[in-house]
Formats: C-alpha cells, sequence, structure tokens
C-alpha cells in the first residue's frame, strides 16, 4: 500500500521544472559566456567550472516538489536558449534534459536520476547519471555528475554535498569539486554551503620525470561557498579571482511568460499540476489532496490501459541509447538535434 505525501510538504512546482530551472533561470547569462572566442581553452574551462556552481540552488525545508508523473515535459526559451525536459521512466524515476543554443554554440544534455537514502537524521539523495555540455564552435565536449543532497531533519536543513568532477578530453583539463556542509546541530558554520577544489590538466608538465602521481599539473585551487562567491587562486603566486558569484546569478530573476498558448502541450509540467498548485496556493489542502489523486489515478488508469493493450511506451523526445552497463545504465539521446523555440519564454 503506497502512503500519499499530503500536498502541505510539496512546493507548487515539479521537481522536472525544478531541473529546468538550474539551466533556464539566471540573472546573468553565463552560459554563452563559456563559449566566448575571446578566451584560451583554459578560461573557457574555468567559466564551465563557474557555470556548474550556479546550478546548485538553495532547496526549501520542510517541502518537496511534486514527483514528476511519466511522459511530463518541460519547454522553455530563455534568450537564444531552447530547453526541454521530459521524464522518461517512472520506475526508477529518471529525467532527460536537452537545450540547444544556436546563437552560442551551445548543446547540452542530461539524465539523471535521483535515488535516496534514508540515515537517521538525515536524507542522502544520490543523483546518478551525467551531464554534458558541448561548445559546438571550439569542439570541446565536457562531462560532469550532480552534487548530492542532503536534507537533514534534527536541525533542519538542506545543502549540496559530495564530488563533482568537471573534464574536457579536448584539452585535457579537469576540476574536482568537493561540497560540504555543517556538521550536526550547526557546528562549523563556515563549512556550510562550502565548496571546496582544484582544476588541473591532466598531462604532465614538460620536465615532469614519468613517475607514479606525477601524471597531472595543478593549475588553481579553489575555495568558496556556492551560495556566495566561490575564487580560484593560481598556487604559484598568480593571484586570486572569483569565477562565481551567486548574486549576479540569483538577481533580477524574471518568472517565464506565457507567449504561445495554443502550442503548450497538455503534458507541460505546468498543466499536469495546475489544481495541484491551485489548491496549495490558495491553502485549500483538500482540493489539492483532491487534485494530486486525480493525477496519480490518472496515471495508473493510462498505465493499465497499455498493458491491456500489450503496448510498451516511449518517450517522446529522446531514445534510450544505452546498453545497461554500469556507467550509464539511464543513458538517452535527443531525437530532434536541434531544440525548437518554446511556447513558455524567460523575458530578458
Amino acid at each position: 500500500m503506497k502512503v500519499q505525501l499530503p500536498p502541505s510538504f510539496n512546493y507548487p512546482k515539479s521537481q522536472l521544472q525544478a531541473y529546468g530551472e538550474m539551466v533556464y533561470c539566471a540573472g546573468k547569462d553565463i552560459l554563452s559566456d563559456c563559449s566566448s572566442t575571446k578566451c584560451d581553452p583554459l578560461e573557457r574551462f574555468t567559466r564551465v567550472v563557474g557555470w556548474s556552481i550556479s546550478m546548485n540552488r538553495p532547496g526549501i525545508i520542510g517541502l518537496v516538489p511534486y514527483n514528476p508523473v511519466l511522459g511530463e515535459t518541460h519547454h522553455v526559451s530563455s534568450r537564444s536558449l531552447n530547453v526541454r525536459l521530459e521524464q522518461v521512466s517512472h520506475r526508477p524515476p529518471v529525467t532527460a534534459l536537452h537545450a540547444t543554443d544556436h546563437r552560442h554554440g551551445v548543446d547540452m544534455l542530461w539524465f539523471q536520476r535521483p535515488v535516496p537514502k534514508f540515515q537517521g537524521t538525515r536524507v542522502e539523495v544520490e543523483v546518478q547519471g551525467k551531464r554534458t555540455l558541448k561548445l559546438v564552435e571550439h569542439g570541446e565536449t565536457y562531462v560532469m555528475n550532480s552534487p548530492n543532497m542532503t536534507i537533514r531533519f534534527i536541525p533542519p536543513a538542506v545543502d549540496w554535498t559530495g564530488t563533482v568532477k568537471v573534464s574536457c578530453r579536448e584539452t585535457g583539463y579537469e576540476a574536482e569539486l568537493n561540497y560540504s556542509t555543517s556538521s550536526f546541530f550547526g557546528r562549523r558554520s563556515s563549512a556550510k554551503h562550502s565548496v571546496t577544489g582544484k582544476i588541473y590538466k591532466t598531462s604532465p608538465p614538460p620536465d615532469a620525470s614519468p613517475t607514479p602521481g606525477n601524471n597531472y599539473k595543478l593549475l588553481y585551487t579553489l575555495r568558496g561557498h556556492w551560495s556566495s562567491t566561490v575564487k580560484i587562486r593560481d598556487p604559484n603566486g598568480g593571484g586570486e579571482r572569483v569565477i562565481y558569484n551567486a548574486k549576479e546569478v540569483a538577481s533580477k530573476l524574471k518568472a517565464p511568460i506565457l507567449k504561445d498558448p495554443q502550442s503548450v502541450l497538455p503534458s507541460e509540467s505546468a498543466l499536469v499540476w495546475s489544481e495541484v498548485s491551485r489548491g496549495i496556493l490558495s491553502r485549500d489542502w483538500e482540493k489539492a489532496k483532491e487534485a494530486k489523486r486525480a493525477v496519480e489515478e490518472k496515471q495508473r488508469d493510462m498505465a493499465k490501459a497499455r498493458r491491456s493493450r500489450g503496448e510498451v511506451w516511449v518517450p517522446k523526445y529522446f531514445t534510450p541509447s544505452s546498453n545497461g552497463g554500469d556507467d550509464d545504465p539511464y543513458e538517452y539521446s535527443p531525437i530532434e538535434t536541434l531544440v525548437p523555440p518554446a511556447p513558455i519564454v524567460v523575458p530578458f
């Protein structure tokens, strides 16, 4: 028997939409800066590292988004960036994201699966899968993973933890970022939202002897807080500079607007959960509960109908591309090369 999470524990947004907002919801367009032709490969790499940090948004203590239903979609445009997501699997829950910016030569592909692990007074949500960013004009592909989300009950807190690796095979640059949080009962408060790490090149220095452990050259150390600023420092005395400023990303945010109502799909996230959200926003918990139950029952009825017809559900915008291996068991490829402009846009 399954227990439905009461709507009073939800905030009025699907996790699918929350994933999308990590990409298109920013006051400063730092993504297009990554593809600039005015900087060298190392500078582009540091900008990509800064952009990867920007996707770590603060959680809301005590509230969780809706679990996306199978086939749910989210399609939004911000400037020349077009973003589309689809819930490609329900059990296990897997979300795929494809975003393209033809103007700046950006192509992005995500596929990820959240795996919660309960550990006494906290929940560790491991985000499996990978994120790929291609800078087409430079012929560079950046591969990275996501940090884990730690939800603590006593005292209540939400933070990003774990190790993130960013790599570019074409240039040989790599980064390792370690996210940590404050200890139990809030001790070591300076560690809250903290991130430390290093940026290095994976080929040995020209004058280095081929000894074990001497297979990379340290370029920068990294330290700061993803909720404020993150800086890199040249270990050879070259100084320190900011590569990420949260205020620039979080300020002047504008809510998406509906530009073309006729082109919005019935599977669009905001439509799927619209009645539930109305109930939550008006604090009509009974209405929200019934609306949420209706969404879930509709999904069960559709699954039952498919089974009776012997049909297998397939995603609309993605195809499975994994052979079931351990590295990328839930990898998907986009059906279309470019994401078209969306009926929902972020004004600028």
